[in-house]
């Protein structure tokens, strides 16, 4: 069998049972969680996360790209424009983990292997210390001009031997990390 096959099994199931067609598009806890693509970081299993409580995205290490960015800017404006620009709270927390591969775009040589071979540059995405690189994409969110500052922020990481979530930064208002221009702790 397939994985394919035993997918459409599976939501065969779910669909038998499924009540859940008038999900507001908000989410429930009115945040989108960047995860990492490793399939044993997953945040509704992490979090208790049930259909409608948050947006998940995901990319390899949970870093955030230049194009994951701008989707963080396009839904807090798809948001504010479905509110009626009200600028209600909305977060944005991002989750890396422990021994994410990702890890391994840290190293010089592999990225360089991986530029000449498939022409993808993954040095955005490297991952040398992992609350450093939480800290750094903290302050790409606050950098951002484009990003709204009623958008609160934080960073934790996911430990995958022990299921435990640090946090890393704790939930900041951009404009806060903004106004205090302090480097992101």
């Amino acid at each position: 069998m397939t994985s394919t096959k035993t997918l459409l099994e599976r939501n065969a199931r779910f669909a038998a049972s499924f009540d859940d067609a008038e999900l507001p598009i908000i989410p429930k806890l009115r945040s989108v969680i960047l995860a990492c693509t490793d399939a044993r970081v997953d945040p509704a299993h992490i979090f208790g996360l049930e259909l409608g409580d948050s947006v998940v995205m995901r990319n390899n290490g949970a870093r955030l790209t230049p194009s994951m960015l701008d989707e963080v800017i396009t839904l807090s404006y798809l948001v504010d424009k479905l509110e009626g620009g009200s600028h209600s709270p909305f977060e944005f927390v991002l989750v890396q983990h422990t021994k994410c591969g990702a890890e391994r775009f840290a190293d010089p040589e592999f990225r360089r292997m991986l530029l000449e071979q498939t022409g993808v540059d993954v040095s955005v995405s490297a991952i040398e210390d992992h609350h450093e690189s939480l800290r750094e994409d903290v302050a790409r969110l606050r950098d951002d001009p484009r990003v709204p500052g009623h958008i609160t922020v934080a960073a934790l990481l996911y430990d995958v031997d022990t299921g435990t979530v640090e946090e890393v930064v704790a939930p900041v208002a951009v404009d806060e990390l903004r106004a205090t221009r302090q480097p992101v702790m």
